[in-house]
This record gives C-alpha cells, sequence and structure tokens, in this order.
C-alpha cells in the first residue's frame, strides 16, 4: 500500500503543478510564494548552521495559531534553537508574514507537497532535529522519510476523525506501519487517544486541546471606530462561509426592527468571498462597506465585511456577541464548527448552529459553562441578540477566566511532556 502511494503521488506531481498554476487564478494560492510547494530550488532555505531547529507542520490558521505559544515558551527556556513553519494555506501564509516579525528566530514557508522527491530534498535542505505534525497532517512520505533519517516525530493535538479512523483501519497494516513511527502522539480529544492505540500509535496522552492556549494581541481600535462601534449595537459573525452569508443578513433584518442603530460586522473565513457578500448586501439595501485594514468605519454604515488578516481579534475585544460560522451547513456536518476559542478568550458570548464536529469538545466544556449557546437558525439567533444588546455596553457576566485557566493548565502540562520530547536522546 505505501509503495502504491508513493509510485501514485510521483505519478500525480506534474498534475499537481498545474493544478497548483490554475489555483492562483482561482486566488487561492500565493501568486510569488507558491512555487515552494512544488519546487526544490524554492524552498528558500534560510538557518544558522549551528542552531537546533524544529519544524512545525500546521495546516490552516487555527492549527498555526495554537502552537505559537508553545514556540513562545519552548523559546523562553532554550537558547541556539531555531523554528521552521509550514503551512498549506494562502490565508495561514499571510497571517505568519504579520505575526512572525515579533521571532527573530522563526520562519514561515509553505509545505512542499508529499511527494517522495520533494520531501526528501526538504528534508536534507532544512536538516530538522525534530518535527511535530500538529491536528490532522499524516503524511505518509514524510513520515517515513523521517524515520529513515532518524528524526524524531510527533502527533500534536492530533485529531482523527471517525471518518479518517474508518478509512485507516482498512489498512490495518499500513497504519501500523505509519502511526508506529511517531515516537509521541498528543491528543486533541479522548475519542482521537482511543483511535490512534487502535492503529497501534506509540506513547499516546491526552492533556487537552492545545487551541484552548491563547495569546491575545495588544492592538486596539482606532479611535474613529471605537467611536461608531461605542454608540452603536453591534455584533460580530466569525468565520463565515457560503451559504452563512444570507443567514447572517437574515438576522440583521431582524435585529433592526428592534434596533436603528444596529450594525453588523462580517468576517469571512475566505477573504475571496467579500465582494459576492458585498452584493448579497446590496441587494438588500443595506449600507454596505468592505473595510481593509487600513480603513475607517463611515458614520453611515450598516453591515461591515472585514478584508484584511489578523484583525478579529480587535472586535472581538469589543464585541458582546458573537457568532461562529461553518456550524449551520448541513452538508458540512461532518467537517464542521470553527474555533470559538478567541470569542471565549476575550469575554464574548457565542453562538453556534448545530455542526460543530471539528471542535465538538470544546464547545461542549464553552455550552456547560454558559459561554456558547447552540442556535438553529437566524430567528434563535436574532431573539438572544435582541436581548443581549439592550445595553450597547460589554458586560462580562460569563466565565470566560475558565477558558484562560484551561489554557494555562494545558500549556504546563504539555510543555513538560514536549521537554522530555526536545531534549537530546543522540
Amino acid at each position: 500500500m505505501i509503495l502504491a502511494y508513493r509510485i501514485f503521488s510521483n505519478f500525480l506531481y506534474p498534475f499537481l503543478v498545474i493544478f497548483l498554476f490554475f489555483r492562483i487564478f482561482l486566488k487561492k494560492e500565493d501568486r510569488k510564494r507558491f512555487k515552494e510547494k512544488i519546487f526544490i530550488k524554492n524552498f528558500n532555505f534560510k538557518k544558522k548552521t549551528k542552531y537546533r531547529l524544529i519544524w512545525f507542520h500546521a495546516a490552516s490558521i487555527g492549527e498555526y495559531k495554537s502552537i505559537l505559544p508553545i514556540i513562545k515558551n519552548i523559546n523562553e527556556k532554550k537558547e541556539n534553537i531555531e523554528f521552521l513553519i509550514t503551512t498549506n494555506t494562502l490565508s495561514s501564509g499571510h497571517l505568519a508574514e504579520i505575526d512572525l516579525k515579533k521571532f527573530d528566530n522563526v520562519v514561515h514557508r509553505f509545505m512542499p507537497l508529499d511527494v517522495e522527491f520533494l520531501i526528501e530534498n526538504f528534508l536534507n535542505t532544512w536538516k530538522p532535529d525534530r518535527i511535530f505534525l500538529v491536528d490532522s497532517e499524516i503524511w505518509p512520505n514524510l513520515i517515513l522519510k523521517a524515520k529513515q533519517k532518524r528524526i524524531p516525530i510527533a502527533l500534536i493535538n492530533a485529531r482523527i476523525t471517525k471518518k479518517s479512523f474508518r478509512r485507516w483501519i482498512s489498512f490495518p497494516k499500513t497504519a501500523s506501519k505509519i502511526f508506529s513511527i511517531f515516537d509521541l502522539s498528543l491528543c486533541s480529544n479522548q475519542e482521537t487517544k482511543v483511535f490512534l492505540e487502535k492503529l497501534k500509535a506509540r506513547n499516546v496522552i491526552y492533556e487537552g486541546n492545545i487551541k484552548l492556549i491563547k495569546e491575545t494581541n495588544k492592538e486596539k481600535l482606532n479611535e474613529n471606530d471605537l467611536k461608531i462601534l461605542s454608540k452603536s449595537r453591534f455584533w460580530l459573525a466569525a468565520s463565515i462561509h457560503k451559504e452563512e452569508d444570507v443567514f447572517c443578513l437574515q438576522t440583521h433584518k431582524e435585529l433592526k426592527k428592534y434596533y436603528d442603530d444596529i450594525i453588523t460586522i462580517i468576517a469571512p473565513r475566505h477573504l475571496d468571498r467579500v465582494e459576492k457578500i458585498k452584493l448579497l448586501s446590496d441587494n438588500l439595501n443595506y449600507k454596505t462597506q468592505i473595510l481593509a485594514k487600513d480603513d475607517y468605519i463611515r458614520n453611515d454604515v450598516e453591515i461591515i465585511i472585514i478584508n484584511s488578516f489578523g484583525v478579529l481579534q480587535n472586535y472581538l475585544r469589543y464585541a458582546k456577541s458573537v457568532f461562529i460560522g461553518k456550524s449551520i451547513i448541513k452538508r458540512l456536518k461532518d467537517d464542521s464548527g470553527q474555533n470559538p476559542i478567541d470569542a471565549a478568550y476575550l469575554g464574548c458570548k457565542v453562538y453556534h448552529g448545530p455542526y460543530v464536529s471539528n471542535f465538538y469538545e470544546i464547545y461542549e466544556i464553552l455550552n456547560k459553562n454558559k459561554i456558547a449557546t447552540k442556535i438553529n437558525n437566524y430567528n434563535e439567533l436574532s431573539k438572544n441578540l435582541i436581548n443581549d444588546l439592550q445595553d450597547v455596553k460589554k458586560i462580562k457576566s460569563y466565565n470566560a477566566s475558565t477558558i484562560q485557566t484551561l489554557g494555562q493548565n494545558i500549556l504546563f502540562n504539555t510543555m513538560k511532556i514536549l521537554e522530555n520530547f526536545l531534549h537530546d536522546k543522540n
């Protein structure tokens, strides 16, 4: 099976190259840096030869953000270490360009395709001392090459869904050969722990979901925007996916029946959709603004569409109520939900739809502590928001400190385990 995978991935390589060029035209790849994924000469090597290199691979924004507190913690305790962070998505690449300026020993690259000769050259070029694969990033060629080169490799915040488990367990010998290579498997939930043990992974540990470990930026809204929002009632719809745009606009319509000054802020998960959302809003005759990072909110606006990366926390800091997307689309129920922790950590009341499979355990914690509430349709959401927005001031009456305490405990316990893994064994 492994041989078949290697042959098939090599066969697909030229077609994947063409596919990536096609994605450029769809604005789903970085026009300048996408070649890092497919060409050896574009690996853009940058490493101090005497320093140990720790490589974290995180697929997208949520996974990428979850490892930053861990990198910061390692940095505070160890010297002569550098970090390589790789991701897959355009949005994570843009965010990394902003975030990593505060580090002088962390670089970001896009992960090369899991094709044998690319992975071989990538490992030979960067020579990592340790490898962490975050969440569900199981790449056979990378894992097998790490073993061949005797590079310790770990899964961190591992997440194996039922669907993924059924797929792996259909090939038990292959699964056992791949998962037994990991020197450490830190799980994001108890279900994954059970699955990994059945897949013959070693050193499987559950200490909690590291996405509960949060650090917030110190930025605040400019005085103009803060003045407009503070004198109006506003709510925030975050990580909104296609099909949820209309849901948000329907909610706004209901709120307008009660509050003339209501402002709805929509933060789409994918920024290439901002123009489409604006068109929907314009068709409903709402005064709409696409807000870039350095723009000021207009005085007459009622629908704001965020069009920049890394600014969501600035709005969460002042919002009372937030709806988290990818949670009302039934066809996505097996891959549903977005990370609500930023909103909870900053004292917002969180609303979500019935489909949150990717963050089920986290939502259970939030719902249990009355930080989050499930809604089934825009009528339910609007009724809750009408009540929340009776007072325009933000009141942290629910126990957001619960999330902070959980995160601190998870960080402490996780770092104790990682210290052993990072310790020189050679």
